[in-house]
């Protein structure tokens, strides 16, 4: 299978912009959850979105593909604002897999068929081209011999997994990733946290909210630290894990790396 989101050469810096959020502001009530966020995501870079819990982190990465609707700014996906509705959107979500907390896979279909479900209704592609591309996918997250199963006989790692399979189907341009390891058993987190190692050294454009300090440290070109709605710091991991700028930041760090 042809990677179309394998690294341009060259430094991230000279790529193109595939995500760009601009002055973006959202209110729930009287409660500002994205506050003036600018944030640029370029190809083939992986940012990794951390800060304590309500600090707008899920809402940021739902608004990118409007399972969130804005209240003011642009989001621009690729260089296309974000569409507010029908065909457009559609598209726009099929260029942009997500990947949740909560695995939401169709329990009445087997995991092949979730696999091939989207391209063959979104992408038209024949049902045994799907069938192909949906094993060339599981073999590589590491399930393929799931293929068959319905997804309440797999365990809640398989399930994620399975679940960026079917995202990775749609051949997207960018991969949000909303928390995927929190509803899973510890033992079960390496296994889906390996899988998107693998995706970052192929290149794939990622922007992945997370607890997970490790993976951040690992496989992150970019930290983005967010708090009460805001971007308070950007910077790459060593620099952040080590001297981050923010009195807030370092609270957030002494409470988490050394409790």
């Amino acid at each position: 299978m042809e990677d179309t989101n394998l690294p341009t050469s060259g430094t991230i810096g000279a790529r193109r912009a595939l995500v760009r959020l601009t002055d973006v502001n959202k209110h729930f009530g009287e409660l500002h959850v994205l506050n003036n966020i600018n944030l640029t995501v370029s190809q083939g870079e992986v940012v990794v979105v951390i800060g304590p819990s309500g600090s707008g982190k899920s809402t940021l990465c739902r608004a990118i593909n409007r399972l969130e609707t804005i209240d003011s700014g642009t989001i621009e996906v690729d260089g296309r604002v974000l569409p507010e509705e029908g065909k457009a959107l559609a598209q726009l979500r099929a260029d942009v897999g997500m990947v949740f907390q909560s695995f939401n896979l169709f329990a009445h279909k087997t995991v092949l068929q979730n696999v091939t479900l989207g391209p063959i209704k979104v992408k038209k592609m024949r049902s045994a081209e799907a069938k192909e591309l949906a094993m060339t996918l599981l073999r590589r997250v590491g399930v393929d011999s799931q293929a068959n199963k319905m997804p309440a006989q797999l365990s809640g790692g398989q399930q994620q997994r399975v679940a960026i399979a079917r995202a990775l189907a749609m051949h997207p341009k960018v991969m949000l990733f909303d928390e995927p390891t929190s509803a899973l058993d510890p033992e079960m987190i390496t296994e889906v946290l390996d899988v998107m190692v693998g995706l970052a050294t192929e290149g794939m454009t990622m922007i992945v909210v997370t607890h997970e300090m490790g993976f951040a440290r690992k496989a992150a070109d970019r930290v983005v630290f967010m708090s009460d709605g805001q971007v308070l710091e950007e910077a790459e991991p060593e620099q952040f894990f080590t001297a981050p700028s923010s009195d807030r930041a370092r609270d957030f760090l002494s409470k988490i790396l050394f409790h």
